[in-house]
């Protein structure tokens, strides 16, 4: 009987032992557009591109991701989706709440043909926020 309770022990010692650990990932921004739909639901055309430097945090150890805009956009990431990967990107998705409590999916999508250019797509359904983003 002692021998159970001394592997018991050591077992919930070595699970008590175990770090998780995460990441935490920082990128900055160099500009941003705006697609929205109109009032028959079709998608117009793209904003023009401005200009931003802004500091965008993924931290999967909080499961959330922070846009350092003027007004500051919190996401809840509430899935994380399949990685995809094709002849031109690699995308990561994530299913998120964000401040308001609205559903969306933001991507962060690599441009392998592009010089493996960085974008962060924010889709909703009835406007998508891109930005132009690289790492820090």
């Amino acid at each position: 009987m002692t021998k159970k309770k001394i592997y018991i022990v050591l077992f919930f010692l070595v699970l008590g032992l175990q770090h998780s650990y995460s990441q935490n990932y920082k990128f900055k921004t160099s500009g941003f557009s705006v697609l929205e739909k109109n009032e028959k639901g079709k998608w117009g055309k793209w904003s023009d591109l401005d200009l931003v430097n802004i500091l965008v945090t993924l931290d999967t150890n909080k499961n959330r991701i922070i846009i350092y805009s003027q007004v500051i956009q919190l996401f809840e990431i509430i899935d994380y989706q399949a990685t995809e990967e094709n002849d031109t990107d690699i995308v990561y998705s994530f299913t998120c709440k964000d401040n308001n409590g609205d559903n969306c999916t933001l991507s962060i999508i690599t441009r392998k043909k592009q010089d493996n250019r960085k974008q962060l797509y924010i889709n909703y359904d009835d406007r998508i926020v891109v930005y132009n983003i690289f790492n820090m």
